[in-house]
């Protein structure tokens, strides 16, 4: 199972990010568990200069914007 965090203060945008994350995810048959981080210390540890941020394991893979559907599904199914 992945692991993927959605790195913001709770913003829309991290909503959207996170909406659009769960629904690639659902469309790819990937099963990932999810969770918002909203601390700035654990946000500071993933090198992010804007948020919205998607970690995938551990990996920061999208960060200062909302990514497609189909961006995360290939870094899902990567």
């Amino acid at each position: 199972m992945l692991n993927v965090k959605i790195l913001g203060p709770g913003c829309a945008n991290c909503k959207k990010l996170e909406a659009v994350a769960r629904e690639a995810a659902s469309a790819a048959g990937v099963q990932a568990e999810f969770e918002k981080v909203s601390d700035m210390k654990q946000i500071m540890r993933y090198d992010l200069l804007s948020t919205p941020g998607l970690v995938i394991n551990d990996t920061l893979v999208s960060s200062g914007r909302i990514p497609t559907m189909a961006e995360v599904q290939k870094w899902l199914c990567a």
